[in-house]
């Protein structure tokens, strides 16, 4: 049995450096934006509903309504979903458009 592990002598040659590029920032900020579980939770309530009132997702999480709250503001900075206000609550969905670049940045590596 052979070992087909990479070792020094088998790895490709190095390329020179080059800078990190535009998508590869865009995909490390979307990355980390579902870097916790509850976060993509959130992002699955959202995708399966296409539209969700805070309270509804707080009903289905066991975190409290604050820390919810607080996974909803980082998807939202992240361009992943979006808030509308209505009266004294916010509906939140997912941008599709976003959801796609992330796909297709996945799809990249």
């Amino acid at each position: 049995m052979t070992d087909k592990a990479c070792t020094p002598s088998s790895c490709a040659p190095r390329r020179s450096a080059t800078p990190l590029g535009d998508d590869e920032q865009e995909l490390a900020d979307l990355a980390k934006a579902l870097a916790h579980p509850a976060r993509v939770r959130i992002l699955k309530i959202l995708v399966e509903r296409n539209a969700c009132i805070c309270g509804d997702i707080v009903e289905e999480i066991p975190l409290a309504q604050s820390t919810v709250s607080q996974h909803l503001k980082q998807l939202q900075e992240a361009g992943l979903i979006q808030g509308e206000i209505d009266g004294p609550r916010v509906c939140y969905c997912v941008d599709a458009a976003r959801l796609k670049r992330l796909k297709v940045l996945i799809a990249g590596l």
